[in-house]
């Protein structure tokens, strides 16, 4: 069975979504793929398992590192949940590149090189957003390159969580932050 409910956030309201086996999505509302891996026989009921949800987006717009522990069911390719499992690896208020990922996905694989190009593809379809934080990731060059949930809400994510933000910049306007 996949159910839906609704959290309204301090950034927006957010889609919450699951299957039996955990949590399957997390979407700003007409974000960029908005939903896009919503199971069709989807129904709206509260589970335990949002609650918990909910609790830890609380704690976590509050300013706080929620430490709950979220059974979490990814759903993509192969290779989208490698670059997802790493993405869960960046600690709370710091970055990683695009490029450090896709080394750490290419090591994984065994080979001998991996694109940034693809691994943004891949973070850029991550269906559960903040838990699974691809807002924590930049270009190599601090750019705030790309986030489906819109680059004001990954400053203000990022602002959030206190990360060192004085050396990133956002792409085209050159401004830094």
């Amino acid at each position: 069975m996949h159910y839906t409910s609704q959290y309204p956030s301090p950034l927006g309201e957010l889609l919450l979504a699951a299957d039996d086996d955990g949590l399957t999505g997390v979407w700003f509302v007409g974000q960029k793929y908005f939903a896009r891996s919503l199971a069709p026989d989807s129904v709206a009921r509260e589970i335990p398992l949002f609650a918990q949800v909910k609790q830890w987006l609380a704690l976590y717009f509050a300013g706080q590192e929620p430490e709950l522990e979220i059974p979490i069911h990814m759903v993509g390719t192969a290779f989208q949940k490698a670059v997802w499992r790493i993405l869960r690896t960046i600690p709370y208020g710091q970055t990683m590149t695009y490029g450090a990922i896709a080394r750490q996905v290419a090591e994984e694989l065994g080979i001998r090189r991996m694109s940034p190009q693809a691994v943004g593809g891949a973070v850029g379809h991550n269906p559960i957003s903040i838990l699974i934080p691809c807002h924590r990731v930049v270009g190599t060059n601090g750019s705030l390159t790309g986030y489906a949930g819109g680059l004001d809400r990954k400053v203000k994510l990022l602002t959030l969580e206190k990360a060192e933000v004085g050396s990133l910049f956002l792409p085209k306007r050159g401004t830094a932050l």
